[in-house]
């Protein structure tokens, strides 16, 4: 699925923010301070809310008074459109959940959660899911959507608490298609925090499938890789040699102890060297590309600052390893400080963040004539970033 359009009320720096015309690769740039951490914590407490409930994704961030936007009072309100895949070339409806949350009796509760198909230009639509304060209906004959002369029909429900979100319980039904869409991204979402000493670790043997935010996993996962994925783990490597000078073999070789360890082989060297001996970026570089040739991507993939550790050079290339992630139907989120990440990028990819009174908004590149003009004759976004033209987000802000 893909995400189309966010809207944030007053959630920390978003008091009235809206993000539109989302690509299947958005990369943010803001001062420090201007709320790309909290953007992706956006997911973040959406999916510790369906996990647990919403008063413990608040507690975890100091409590609804620490959240909600300075000098606010009311509600917190969430909206996000999204499509799911085309199915045989069909284009599928606009979907919009809406989410409210506030106090009563001090207690945090969800006082409104919706979930509706866009139907059409005219018409209303139809809300799969409507509830309020613990209680509410969701459809039962989504199949039937778009059929002329169609009604829905409804089946109430009531939730154990009003601070629990209704996808969490009818999510995991079959039959309510769209609301299990949408909980699968939350629950599947994937912040990378990746960690250059972690990834060094040499680990147990074991088998994991998918490499932790961290990387920690790195040497189970390629072993993974190679042993189930092995043409997928071949092209790995013939990246990692056109990318790391030198580089001719990675391998996860088991000890005689037990343990996993990584192994690279220089081509001038005639043994390979264990990953604590090989550079920063070497570690890095292959722990991205571990992470972005998983055959089971996530859905949504959030990056903060991919260019730490890495040569300026390999940027661009790294770039187009995002882009390929979101074509393969993904979407993926990143935050950058590097001008080299940005002039790989086109204007409708990049977005930035101004903090101005301590409210953020959100604008695209594309949509300033300005900035849209120069690339075209040629600049390059990076560029224009050092020279402020993005305005509000300049790199010595």
């Amino acid at each position: 699925m893909k995400i189309e359009r966010i809207k944030i009320k007053k959630y920390k720096v978003f008091k009235d923010t809206e993000i539109k015309n989302l690509p299947n690769m958005c990369v943010f740039l803001g001062a420090n301070g201007s709320g790309k951490s909290t953007l992706f914590d956006v997911f973040g407490f959406l999916s510790d809310s369906l996990k647990n409930n919403v008063k413990a994704a608040l507690d975890i961030r100091g409590g609804f008074k620490e959240v909600i936007s300075r000098d606010q009072t009311g509600d917190i309100e969430f909206e996000i459109k999204f499509r799911n895949e085309e199915e045989k070339g069909r284009k599928q409806p606009l979907v919009t959940y809406k989410l409210k949350i506030g106090l009563v009796d001090k207690k945090p509760i969800v006082k409104n959660e919706v979930l509706a198909y866009r139907r059409g230009q005219k018409g209303r639509p139809w809300k799969f899911l409507d509830f309020k304060k613990g209680e509410g209906v969701a459809i039962i004959n989504e199949e039937e959507y778009g059929k002329e002369g169609v009604k829905e029909e409804r089946d109430q429900q009531v939730l154990d608490s009003p601070d629990i979100l209704a996808i969490k319980g009818l999510g995991q039904f079959q039959r309510f298609k769209a609301i299990s869409s949408f909980r699968k991204l939350l629950e599947n979402w994937y912040i990378s925090n990746f960690q250059i000493q972690a990834a060094r670790t040499i680990q147990d043997i074991g088998v994991d499938e998918h490499l932790s935010p961290y990387g920690d996993n790195l040497p189970r996962v390629a072993q993974f890789m190679y042993q189930n994925h092995s043409k997928v783990f071949k092209e790995v490597i013939e990246k990692m040699k056109k990318r790391v000078p030198g580089i001719s073999k990675v391998e996860a070789k088991e000890t005689e102890d037990g343990r996993i360890i990584l192994k690279f082989q220089d081509s001038g060297f005639k043994d390979p060297f264990i990953a604590r001996y090989v550079s920063d970026g070497t570690i890095k570089m292959f722990g991205y590309l571990i992470l972005l040739h998983d055959p089971h991507p996530h859905p949504l993939l959030c990056i903060e600052e991919p260019e730490n550790y890495l040569h300026p050079d390999l940027l661009g290339e790294l770039a187009e390893e995002f882009r390929e992630y979101a074509r393969r139907g993904s979407q993926v989120f990143i935050s950058t400080h590097s001008p080299d990440f940005v002039n790989a990028l086109e204007p409708e990819e990049l977005f930035w963040l101004n903090k101005k009174d301590g409210c953020t908004s959100i604008k695209n590149a594309n949509d300033d004539a300005d900035v849209k003009s120069l690339h075209e004759e040629g600049d390059l976004l990076g560029w224009l970033w050092k020279q402020n033209f993005l305005r509000g987000s300049g790199p010595f802000q």
